[in-house]
């Protein structure tokens, strides 16, 4: 069993499967089982915070490296591509949204979609150069806003895809 739980927390590290894969299968191994509240609770937090690690390393460095590598002769293309056009897209949603760049942060990360989880917010939020606090909790909320709309949906409690 605690290999399992160790699965789940590395699991929720993964880019693009995040939270929104590691609770599924921790509800498929029965690491949630609805009749021990204990069980669900920890591996909730087990898998909010796997999915946490790397928010503020990807925060902190995801710039640099894209700035250190626009000069490279073979990913110089495609990073000074991700560069570019994350501040285009960073000052258009700037715009739009002004100060509720938090909340459309929280949106993003806590909406279950694939490509709009913790590290695609993190990164975002390093591309529009926001506050380090701020993006933290920020992201930390959509996490545990998706955390909460998987778990349900785990369980049947709402329904994300309809096959009839």
């Amino acid at each position: 069993m605690l290999l399992q739980y160790l699965a789940v927390f590395f699991i929720s590290m993964v880019p693009l499967i995040e939270l929104r894969g590691a609770i599924p299968i921790a509800a498929a191994w029965g690491l949630m089982p609805t009749d021990k509240p204990l069980q669900l609770i920890f591996t909730y937090l087990l898998c909010i915070v796997g999915n946490m690690i790397p928010v503020p390393f990807i925060y902190l460095f995801a710039r640099k490296i894209l700035e250190w590598g626009q000069d490279k002769k073979f990913i110089g293309k495609f990073f000074s591509f991700c560069l570019k056009k994350g501040s285009k897209a960073g000052q258009t949603l700037q715009q739009k949204a002004g100060h509720g760049l938090f909340v459309a942060l929280l949106l993003f990360v806590g909406i279950p979609l694939p490509g709009t989880g913790a590290w695609t917010g993190s990164l975002g939020a390093s591309l529009l150069d926001m506050n380090f606090k701020e993006t933290v909790f920020s992201v930390m909320a959509g996490v545990i806003l998706a955390g909460l709309i998987m778990m349900l949906a785990s369980f049947g409690v709402i329904s994300i895809f309809k096959f009839s």
